[in-house]
């Protein structure tokens, strides 16, 4: 079933934002969208000319009605048009979290201020907003305007978008995601920030200009709903709620006399569209005072000779990897994680020159330093790998880099560094590490192969003979597996049965 998410907000009779942005953006990503309508406003391109609000007794019949039938995953929050309406929907959103089976993530679009600047709130609602609504909120999605208004931040510097996030925690909000279109900081660009305690991101892009921009809010609110609905980390909501803005923003048109509304075009597959992930070693890192500074973004890493990798065998010895290397595997990763391992130097060394004599692409895992100093074909590393190894050493070394990716965030983050392969994973659920919240699935594969199709790509985890041919469909370039072969009853058999699965 498709996952079901509730807008509460107010309805667009121009059809530029609110409820009809929501509809389009979740729908956009692949959600079911029921609405529960606050107001009823007369606007157009032009303006605002009247906001009507619901009664109470209106609201909950629509509450009612959703709730005995079609029970949210996500409920994204728009415009509510006085206080009355914040109390009964915050006590509303109090007894599902408390009494739903699965309680609803809630996605919070503070809007008062309409886009061409009418106020959209018939009272003041700030401070029973703080008292009653955002301790339920999982995740706030204002502009700068709407920042500074319900924290007090002026939004001048990095230092002041952090202070502000704080703020949000200190009235129990669980995630702030302060978007950017406003700030012009840096000159130019526009720069989105979200953050959950002790941990931030940081995407930007060069400013698009497009004065047909309504329902951009609504639109990028909605979008990370439809995703957080479809069991995806903030992180990856963050930066595709954000690719969706920039693709529509690139093709708005005016429809109407005035200001025309963002365009809705589906799952965004451009990497264009793309932001980039700000990372601390980088002229934007610089820009926004992120540490550590001396620590540069190392990038185009030693090419691969070739965009189809094939069976990729990953094993934990020498001799499981003689054996895939005489059977015609010619990718195999040598992959021993305790560092503690007697003779790892030798095993290292012994791999490096195996992988010559069969002129085969063997990549040591992890042990960057051995696999310099033995000369090996490349390295394989993981995410948390990038803030500590030598990335200056293995490139200056000529060595290739594969980079393991759990998701859009951490595939858009390696492709800062351009290394010489990326990895997808977890495709399916594996016992040989714990990627518990990391499964990606062939849906989100065959987002990832166009994505990236600039370079060799891999999916790892999970996959067996019976799951290969359906993963190699994808287009993905290479399908590495592990027990597949070291567990297989007859391991030549299954080597040669993988390599005929995957030439789909």
């Amino acid at each position: 079933m498709k996952s079901i998410i509730w807008t509460i907000a107010g309805s667009d009779s121009g059809g530029g934002a609110g409820i009809a942005a929501d509809i389009k953006a979740i729908e956009s990503f692949g959600g079911h969208a029921c609405t529960i309508i606050t107001a009823l406003t007369a606007q157009n391109s032009m303006g605002v000319e009247a906001i009507n609000a619901v009664t109470i007794e209106v609201l909950e019949s629509q509450f009612a009605a959703l709730e005995s039938d079609m029970p949210a995953k996500v409920i994204k929050i728009g415009l509510l048009a006085n206080i009355q309406q914040v109390e009964f929907v915050a006590a509303k959103l109090a007894h599902f979290k408390a009494n739903w089976p699965l309680p609803p993530l809630v996605v919070y679009d503070p809007v008062a201020v309409a886009s061409s600047g009418e106020t959209l709130t018939e009272d003041d609602i700030i401070p029973t907003l703080k008292n009653t609504l955002l301790p339920l909120v999982d995740v706030i999605t204002p502009n700068t305007q709407e920042t500074q208004i319900l924290t007090g931040h002026y939004l001048i510097g990095p230092s002041a978008v952090r202070d502000a996030s704080e703020a949000f925690f200190n009235l129990g909000v669980g995630a702030a995601v302060i978007k950017g279109g406003h700030w012009d900081y840096p000159q130019g660009y526009c720069v989105d920030y979200c953050a959950v305690p002790g941990q931030e991101y940081w995407l930007g892009n060069e400013k698009i200009i497009a004065p047909h921009n309504h329902g951009t809010g609504c639109s990028y609110a909605s979008s990370m709903a439809a995703c957080l609905g479809l069991g995806y980390p903030l992180k990856d909501a963050f930066i595709l709620a954000k690719a969706y803005i920039n693709q529509g923003l690139k093709v708005s048109v005016r429809i109407g006399q005035g200001i025309g509304p963002v365009a809705h075009k589906g799952f965004p597959h451009d990497l264009a569209d793309f932001p980039t992930v700000i990372e601390a070693g980088s002229w934007l890192g610089k820009e926004l005072e992120l540490e550590p500074w001396d620590r540069p973004v190392v990038a185009e890493f030693s090419p691969s000779e070739t965009q189809q990798l094939g069976l990729y065998a990953v094993v934990d010895n020498c001799d499981w990897l003689k054996l895939c290397l005489e059977n015609g595997i010619k990718t195999v990763q040598l992959r021993i994680k305790n560092s503690d391992t007697p003779n790892l130097a030798e095993q290292i060394q012994t791999a490096v020159a195996l992988g010559q004599q069969f002129q085969a692409r063997v990549y040591i895992n992890d042990h960057w330093q051995l696999a310099i100093e033995h000369g090996a074909y490349g390295v394989h590393l993981g995410q948390e790998d990038l803030d500590t190894a030598d990335l200056v050493a293995i490139k200056a070394a000529g060595l290739k880099l594969g980079l393991s990716t759990h998701g859009f965030y951490e595939m858009l983050r390696a492709h800062n560094y351009q290394p010489s392969y990326l990895a997808f994973g977890a495709i399916y659920p594996t016992t040989t590490k714990d990627m518990t919240g990391q499964i990606q699935g062939l849906e989100k594969l065959k987002h990832f192969v166009p994505l990236m199709k600039a370079y060799p790509t891999v999916a790892i985890g999970g996959i067996d003979l019976i799951r290969a041919p359906e993963v190699a469909a994808t287009g993905v370039g290479s399908v590495a597996v592990v027990r597949a072969i070291t567990e297989a009853a007859d391991p030549l058999q299954a080597i040669s049965q993988l390599q005929q699965a995957i030439k789909v």
